[in-house]
Parts: C-alpha cells; structure tokens; sequence
C-alpha cells in the first residue's frame, strides 16, 4: 500500500513515493483502455485529467441528463462549504476517501485556510490519482498533508495505513469524508459496513460528511445512467432518501440535515440561475458521533 506525506516543517516522505507524471505506468496501468468514474468527473468539472474513453462515457451521461455537470458542481460547492463548517468547528484532522483528480481548491487548501495547522489524509484507489498526488502536498508550513493508495472496500486496511503515517490521532476527533464515492459501492459490497468500518475508530465529536447520487427526482433519467455506466463496465447504484440516510446509523445529523446538496447551508453566488433539486440528483449531509 503506497502512502506519501508531506510534513513542511520537517520535510518528511512517508513510505513509497507515487509517480511523478502522467506519463508513468502503462496505458493499462492508469485504465486508460476504459472510462473511469474519477475522470469522468474531471471532465464534468470542466478538467483536463481525462482521456478520450472518458469523455465519450461523460457524453453519452450528458446526452441522457444534461445536468450532470450541475450535479458535479453542486458537490464539489458542498465539499468546500462543509470542510469549513467543520474546520470551524475545531477540528484539525481530515481523513478524504475517494478523493479523485486533485481540483483546486482541494479540501486541504479549504481547511487550512481556516485552521492552518490542520492535518489532511486524502485516499483513492485509481492509479490516475496517484500520478497527480504531487498537487495534494502543497499545504500550509504548519499543517500536514498526505496520499494513501487504498481501496475503500477493505476499510480495515485503510485505516491501517492511515495510523501509519503519524498524521492523525485517533484519540482526538476526525472529519471523515464519503463524497460522491458510495453510489459507486453497490450493495453486494456492504457499503454500509464499510462506513461503519471507517467510523468504529473515531474518536466521539467526530463527524462524517456524506454525499450520494439519488434517482429521488428524476428515476427515469437516473436508470439511463446507471445503465450507461453498466456498459462501460462501471457499476453504479443511485439510493433513495431513507437508502442514504441508513449511513448515518445513530450520528446525530447537523442542521439542515440530509437535503439535496446545494441546499446545505448555501452560500450566495454558486450558481448564476436557480438549480432544482432533480438537477442536482445529489443527497449531503453531516452528522457528529456523540
């Protein structure tokens, strides 16, 4: 399992560095002979971190739902606002699972504007990631930021990993984040172990921030991509309100609760027009371990 910190007062590397450019690893070795989810993603921000088997993926996505790139907006604006909420809040350690191509800002930059101390694991099993890591360490002088390759299905493993590197105490609280990542976990996987899994460490006042594609709003265009995913050999499986709200188990969820994501604790200024919830397709939430 590949890990890589960046400690800037010490100058420190943890375990086996990633690769330094794109150019590492071999076609199939960076997935590039099929679409891959992260960078289809990429591409319905408006990246660059994607190849031609992507974007046509992304556009066949597009054709059936247009507004999947506002779904992709609208989670990356939450990711920013909840990052603060919680750094604000006072916690200090971040542990980021699925992370995907890095996007400035990164969640490191958002926290460690707030709290510049504040310590960042981000984590992700696409060797893609691992190639661009290089822009995950770019953090504050007094904070700590590292990349951990490790699957999100083997959480024990994970967390293994995350011990490791010395940059988080799980004695103390920990902002866990499951942004756009288990609606790629389907149910024969037990995604709901899995989040269990991850949490059982975590110190009490902890806090898991969480959002999950839904077919809530439009099911007719949400079983379309699903199915368009399917044949590109990516599984995905949208769930319902009371389907997401299960992973918060006994969290207690943080005003305004699970809404559809641009509408937790908006902020003026996302979006030129107005966005509806079936635009969005897109469940988020916060909840805090008592």
């Amino acid at each position: 399992m590949r890990a890589r910190c960046a400690d800037h007062d010490e100058g420190e590397n943890v375990g086996n560095q990633p690769a330094s450019g794109p150019a590492s690893g071999s076609e199939a070795d960076l997935g590039q002979d099929r679409p891959h989810s992260a960078r289809m993603y990429d591409y319905y921000l408006g990246g660059k971190t994607n190849y031609a088997v992507d974007r046509e993926a992304a556009q066949a996505v597009i054709q059936v739902f247009p507004a999947i790139e506002v779904g992709a907006r609208a989670n990356r604006a939450y990711m920013h606002r909840a990052a603060r909420y919680l750094a604000r809040q006072g916690i200090t350690q971040f542990i980021d699972v699925g992370t995907g191509i890095p996007t400035a800002p990164n969640l490191h930059q958002v926290v460690q504007e707030v709290t510049p101390q504040a310590a960042v694991i981000y984590t992700d099993n696409d060797p893609i990631v691992r190639v661009y890591a290089d822009e995950l360490m770019d953090g504050t002088p007094e904070g700590r930021t590292c990349y951990i390759e490790a699957d999100a299905t083997r959480p024990d493993s994970m967390l293994t990993a995350i011990e490791a590197t010395g940059a988080v105490d799980f004695s103390r609280p920990v902002a866990l984040s499951l942004h756009a990542l288990l609606h790629f976990v389907p149910d024969g996987q037990d995604p709901y172990g899995i989040v269990s899994g991850l949490l059982e460490p975590l110190a009490p006042g902890s806090f898991l921030s969480l959002t999950h594609s839904t077919g809530d709003y439009e099911p007719e265009a949400w079983q379309a991509i699903t199915a368009t995913y399917r044949q590109r050999r990516t599984f995905t499986q949208v769930r319902s309100y009371t389907d997401v709200l299960r992973f918060f188990g006994q969290l207690e969820l943080v005003d305004p609760g699970l809404v559809a994501a641009h509408r937790w604790r908006p902020e003026p200024g996302w979006e030129s027009g107005p966005v509806t919830d079936g635009q969005v397709s897109l469940y988020a939430g916060v909840g805090r371990k008592p």
